[in-house]
């Protein structure tokens, strides 16, 4: 009988019921085999027995592997209670949750808390996001934040859509429905419109500002609404960005509050779980945690997390 995860509504319930790593592996197992037929990882057989040592045999190849063999847990050298904690963390945190902050709660090296969260952020995947009806659509830009520098140090000319010391993120939300946003080189249109193609269903209404990198739209498969920001407009009817807007807000937020800076190198990693926890916005901890639990069931090695777009 698989685990009702429905129990763990906080920190507290995670740690009383997952007390040893034995009871953490049996979660694993009864997720990754809920029908009780243990496949190997190495060549898909079925039906693996079970050694004394708690291990796996594969009748087919002969190769032993434990539970972790195939998830992100795989070849871990940290406890997996501390790896549930972790994933409860961020699961439950608005703004996320620093690599120095699960260092000092899991008793783990910064380093090894930033490795296994980069190892976590892999697991969000946008691409199977869908939006229709109502969609809105705006940019940011992260980073470059000249006040705080010397003088010395500053860079002119980074004020607006400048790309200088900034990171250009796109993104789309559809209204009371999913978001989704990607790291871009550059917004002009070019760039823009075959994103909007690949996660907008035609016949969808999209709202805008008046950014030139928005006009392919006019004429196109979508009907395009503006509302004109430098004319003091911000709502016009049902033409607005304020969906949109809030949520860059709160990964502004975010980013200057929890993270202080952010690579432009890993910055899509960090909107990825941005967006993974807007879109679930109106789950409870418990069941944020158990999505998180079961897209750990799958490989991320150590090259995942270095090779970034």
């Amino acid at each position: 009988m698989k685990i009702d995860f429905e129990q763990f509504d906080s920190l507290f319930s995670v740690m009383e019921y997952f007390n040893t790593d034995d009871i953490c592996k049996q979660t694993i197992a009864q997720y990754r085999w809920p029908d009780g037929d243990v496949i190997c990882p190495y060549c898909g057989g079925h039906h693996c027995n079970v050694c004394k040592d708690g291990r796996y045999l594969c009748k087919r190849c002969n190769r032993k592997f434990n539970v972790t063999v195939g998830t992100i847990f795989e070849n871990t050298k940290i406890s997996l209670r501390k790896w549930f904690i972790m994933m409860y963390l961020v699961s439950c945190h608005k703004k996320g949750v620093s690599s120095h902050q699960i260092s000092r709660d899991c008793k783990i090296t910064q380093k090894t808390a930033w490795n296994n969260l980069q190892k976590i952020r892999t697991l969000y995947n946008q691409d199977m996001n869908d939006l229709e009806g109502e969609v809105e659509c705006d940019e940011a830009y992260i980073g470059g934040r000249e006040k705080n520098k010397h003088e010395s140090k500053r860079t002119e000319g980074t004020q607006g859509r400048s790309t200088k010391t900034k990171t250009p993120v796109f993104g789309m939300v559809e209204r009371g429905g999913t978001l989704v946003a990607k790291k871009v080189q550059n917004t002009q249109g070019n760039t823009l419109s075959p994103i909007i193609r690949k996660f907008v269903k035609p016949g969808s209404r999209i709202y805008t500002d008046e950014y030139i990198g928005y006009h392919s739209l006019y004429d196109s498969e979508y009907t395009h609404a503006i509302v004109h920001h430098n004319a003091k407009e911000f709502v016009v009817g049902k033409a607005y960005t304020n969906n949109i807007e809030g949520f860059w807000g709160l990964f502004k937020r975010s980013v200057f509050g929890i993270y202080h800076s952010v690579s432009a190198k890993y910055l899509q990693r960090y909107v990825d779980e941005a967006v993974f926890r807007y879109n679930t916005r109106e789950q409870q901890e418990s069941a944020r945690f158990l999505e998180m639990f079961r897209r750990s069931l799958n490989v991320v090695s150590y090259k995942d997390v270095r090779n970034v777009a």
